[in-house]
């Protein structure tokens, strides 16, 4: 039996054995949509286009919030490009199943929301939403991208900047606790396209009991000893065969 079959198999079978799945996506996800990765090769953090550090720093957006903004018009370009992908539309169809009870995400590109999925738990927020950083009215994307792509600086009919509902350097992540509980009371842990680099993201697996499945080409920091599966593998391609294995429709 080829390798992939075999894995796509194994996985099938722990999923029809599982009662509550869960599952962490990271920028793997995004990669195979077309969206560069921040850290790869091609990504921002090597660009040299922007400094990492400063872009995403909150102190920084609030004295120059037009350096972000410069970075956001690029964003949008993408972002206006990109569509879910096959892995996307896999698990918006397992959630319907009722196997899978959530996915938490590190993602801000809000595609598995478009793909369909409703019970989505965003640690970094998205660029779906923005709001007045002084009444708070919020915006939804539709409305963002033609004040992005128009002004230097988006601002509220107020006068005060907007700022998106992403998680920047020196914010708290968003909804935590409902991450460590999704993962805690999983019989079943997916972690999909994460290097499992960055905190506390990476410590949320620590939380899962139940088995834990890794599928991720490339390394990845957790402990090989926890995983009941690891598949390095194109994620759609694996995806794609598990799906045919448990003849679901995506």
């Amino acid at each position: 039996m080829p390798i992939r079959k075999e894995s796509a198999t194994d996985f099938a079978r722990l999923l029809e054995a599982s009662r509550s799945a869960a599952a962490l996506s990271g920028a793997g996800c995004s990669t195979n949509a077309g969206l560069a990765d921040f850290r790869g090769a091609k990504g921002l953090y090597n660009s040299g286009k922007y400094d990492p550090q400063k872009l995403f720093d909150i102190d920084e957006f609030l004295k120059e919030p037009g350096y972000f903004y410069d970075f956001a018009r690029d964003f949008t370009q993408q972002f206006k490009k990109i569509k879910p992908t096959f892995t996307h539309h896999f698990f918006s169809a397992l959630e319907k199943t009722g196997k899978l009870k959530g996915i938490i995400t590190q993602n801000i590109d809000a595609l598995h929301q478009k793909a369909g999925s409703v019970n989505v738990v965003e640690l970094h927020g998205s660029f779906w939403t923005s709001r007045c950083m002084s009444c708070a009215r919020e915006y939804s994307y539709s409305e963002m991208e033609p004040k992005i792509l128009s002004a230097e600086v988006p601002r509220c009919g107020c006068g005060v900047v907007i700022k998106p509902d992403i998680v920047f350097y020196g914010e708290g992540v968003k909804r935590l606790g409902e991450s460590v509980k999704l993962a805690c009371e999983s019989d079943l842990f997916i972690i999909i396209g994460s290097s499992l680099e960055v905190y506390p993201a990476a410590a949320i697996p620590d939380s899962a009991y139940g088995k834990i499945v890794l599928v991720n080409k490339g390394p990845v920091n957790i402990k090989a000893e926890r995983l009941s599966l690891n598949i390095s593998d194109d994620l759609d391609d694996f995806f794609m065969a598990v799906a045919d294995e448990l003849q679901l429709s995506v």
